[in-house]
């Protein structure tokens, strides 16, 4: 179905062409559907003056203040040699604050006629120091005659909406341009199918949109937004449960354990006992590989709770029941962790085919695209053949050449550092469609899965296996107090005088140049330090604090058999301490690192903090990391270390990474390289909507998978998957 051709209509139509090229270059927006759908962003009330005691510096804003004074000054300059040039000061207070206004020259007559003392107006532009004073050069500005005829109409009343600007487009000429298209929005189709919106007790739609743009009171914009994230949060969950129904329509091969096959010679040769959640996760990965159609299931669980041993057990019911299990990684080092510790649990179980191999033994294959032309053909020829039931690879495995006899399971290891077309391409191996497993020692919030994971079915391992120990955290302030520092490598040269051994962390490597473009927030600016570098402080610790210690490097450049090597020796106790990048943050096991110095920690973000701080604490002995910063006390970095050093709670660090970080980013470019359709939903405050509509959009497409009956519905879709996003769902 075509959509509303109102909504539909090109604002270069109905705006002219220089305000419709303005819309669609800074903010994205090409019809009048889609400016319709521009909501404002928070309102001023007439009565009620902005706090400019807060303005963010070099942002552009907007502000409703009064005039308290305005001086009109000469001066002489280049221009003007005579003391003829003219600077108009203007000084506008909200109650909180006073800021000073300046325009120059010709621009200078019109605001010394308007901007009169006792004036209220609307002045938008870039906070900027002078002087150590705020100010803003030459704003844009908006007078409120509160008792003119047009003011009431364009600004409807007691409410002023402020709408998400640019620089080019003040937020009041945002405001008028919805004035002319407001009467359009009569005309929206309501994609809410009728009995929700009303067993709800939701506006309809064309309403919502007059109240979110021209509210009379708070409660319009209460109603309005009721409605308009009901919208967003049930065609979203709507397009992922088609997926998870057509998903249901694929046939693949059921995958069922023998009762005395190869999982059960494993489960025999175990030294401990399961958890109780992976065991109860386990259960729910055998149910779905026993169906006859894809397992699609995000396993999530803190970092070392066992995620890499329920994975094992789903390869080997898999093999069990005559097929092939892949396990893909996002590095070497991790692919060959993985393959070295599998090994090991498996014993004679991993050597099918080979002298000493058991009955059940099937074999266990490395493949990676390092590796020598020799050892990667027969890797080839195993997997072809089927001999290898187990392959754990990189992306080498999704090469052309890569052909498997019969591939059953394929299991992602950190689902977010692999691209869609990537995972895409290893499903499309299996003759018919392999079932799915995803891990994630990421944790995320349940509306983030009910949202970016929301066609996958979600597991959860929570319950940490006996014997880890609790890990203390810290923050080392270094610029403050530098003797911190210094008792932190004290702390280390002990850790390792009792036998144990420490990570260093940098986020960087240090051979490369330094580009100034690439300092990643104002914070860094003001420092004009490039981040500390991985060969640098080796060199430091080892002629310094850290001498007569065994201190080796390991970074991503590295060639990978020397990677290999270095984390061989580190395994094995032959060096003390390991500098390293975040090339150790996911799946490096080394139970005997009880310590790990994490420089520059304000240059990670929260998750990736979490990770990293999970390589140590894995023995017996109990873990210690240390989060060393120069950044001021007071600052935003300094709370986000405070909030990682306070908890181990991944999934309460997972809300306040969410919470810290642009909400668009959640399903946005963080996830399918489009921008967020996100617009009034939270994803973290809004859980109970996400989850109830989930719950109608499952009955919804379960009654009328095509939406057949509801037309305003497949409307709605249509916009929100472009073929972009459409492509990302389907993938996966």
């Amino acid at each position: 179905m075509d959509l509303v051709p109102a909504l539909d209509e090109p604002l270069k139509k109905v705006l002219g062409p220089a305000t419709a090229k303005v819309m669609a270059e800074h903010l994205g927006l090409h019809t009048v559907g889609d400016l319709l759908h521009h909501y404002p962003r928070r309102y001023e009330e007439r009565g009620q003056l902005t706090q400019l005691a807060d303005l963010p510096m070099d942002e552009h804003v907007t502000v409703v203040a009064q005039v308290a004074d305005a001086r009109l000054h000469s001066f002489a300059s280049a221009r003007a040699p005579r003391g003829k040039g003219q600077r108009l000061e203007v000084t506008i207070t909200d109650g909180s604050g006073r800021i000073q206004l300046v325009f120059f020259g010709n621009g200078v007559h019109k605001p010394h006629k308007e901007l009169l003392p006792g004036t209220r107006a609307m002045f938008s532009g870039k906070v900027s120091v002078f002087n150590r004073r705020l100010q803003l050069a030459h704003p844009a500005y908006e007078l409120l005659k509160g008792d003119s005829e047009e003011t009431v109409d364009t600004w409807a009343g007691a409410l002023i909406p402020i709408y998400p600007a640019t620089a080019k487009l003040e937020s009041w000429k945002i405001g008028k341009a919805i004035q002319t298209v407001l009467p359009s929005a009569q005309e929206a189709v309501d994609p809410l199918p009728d009995s929700l919106r009303a067993g709800r007790g939701l506006v309809p739609l064309p309403e919502a949109l007059l109240k979110i743009h021209r509210p009379h009171t708070k409660a319009d914009i209460a109603d309005a937004r009721d409605r308009l994230k009901w919208d967003e949060a049930f065609v979203l969950q709507v397009a992922l449960a088609r997926h998870r129904h057509a998903d249901t329509q694929l046939r693949a091969v059921p995958r069922r354990p023998l009762p005395d096959g190869l999982l059960a010679a494993f489960d025999d040769l175990l030294p401990f006992t399961l958890t109780e959640g992976q065991r109860k996760v386990s259960g729910e990965i055998f149910d779905d590989l026993a169906t006859a159609h894809p397992m699609h299931r995000l396993l999530q669980g803190e970092v070392g709770s066992g995620k890499t041993m329920v994975a094992l057990r789903a390869m080997l019911a898999v093999v069990d029941a005559g097929g092939q299990a892949a396990m893909l990684a996002p590095t070497e080092v991790l692919a060959q962790q993985h393959h070295r510790s599998i090994v090991e649990m498996m014993g004679d179980l991993a050597e099918g085919g080979m002298l000493g191999g058991t009955e059940h033994a099937t074999k266990v294959v490395l493949l990676t695209g390092s590796m020598g032309a020799a050892a990667r053909r027969r890797a080839l020829l195993d997997l072809a053949t089927g001999e290898a039931g187990v392959v754990i690879g990189t992306h080498a495995l999704i090469e052309d050449k890569v052909q498997f006899h019969d591939l059953g399971l394929v299991v992602v290891d950190e689902q977010h550092r692999f691209g869609v077309e990537q995972r895409d391409a290893l499903r499309g191996k299996g003759k018919q469609p392999p079932h799915l497993l995803v891990m994630t020692a990421t944790p995320i919030p349940r509306t983030v899965a009910m949202t970016v994971f929301g066609d996958l079915e979600t597991s959860v391992l929570d319950q940490l296996p006996a014997g880890r120990s609790p890990i203390a955290s810290h923050v080392v302030p270094a610029a403050d107090k530098p003797h911190f520092l210094a008792r932190a490598w004290e702390r280390v040269r002990e850790e390792v005088g009792n036998g144990h051994q420490a990570y260093v962390v940098c986020p960087r490597i240090g051979d490369e140049d330094e580009d100034p473009k690439k300092r990643k927030s104002p914070e860094d600016e003001a420092e004009k330090r490039p981040p500390l570098a991985v060969l640098d402080i080796a060199d430091q610790l080892a002629a310094g604090p850290l001498r007569d210690l065994r201190v080796e490097v390991l970074h991503g450049r590295m060639p990978p058999d020397d990677k290999d090597a270095v984390m061989r020796r580190f395994a094995a106790g032959e060096t003390d301490v390991l500098v390293a990048t975040t090339v150790i943050e996911v799946g490096v096991n080394v139970p005997n690192a009880t310590v790990m110095v994490i420089m520059d920690a304000d240059r990670f973000g929260v998750s990736q903090l979490h990770q990293l701080r999970g390589r140590v604490g894995r023995g017996s002995a109990p873990g210690l990391c240390l989060l060393v910063t120069e950044m001021p006390e007071a600052g935003p970095s300094r709370q986000r270390l405070n909030a990682v050093a306070a908890t181990l709670d991944g999934f309460e660090l997972s809300r306040i990474d969410l919470e810290q970080r642009r909400e668009g980013d959640v399903l946005g470019q963080a996830q399918s390289g489009v921008r967020s359709s996100l617009r009034v939903l939270a994803v973290i405050d809004d859980e109970e909507i996400i989850a109830e509509a989930r719950e109608e959009a499952a009955a919804v497409v379960a009654a009328d998978p095509e939406l057949t009956r509801l037309p305003g519905l497949r409307t709605a879709l249509e916009a929100l998957l472009d073929e972009e996003r459409e492509q990302y769902l389907e993938k996966g």
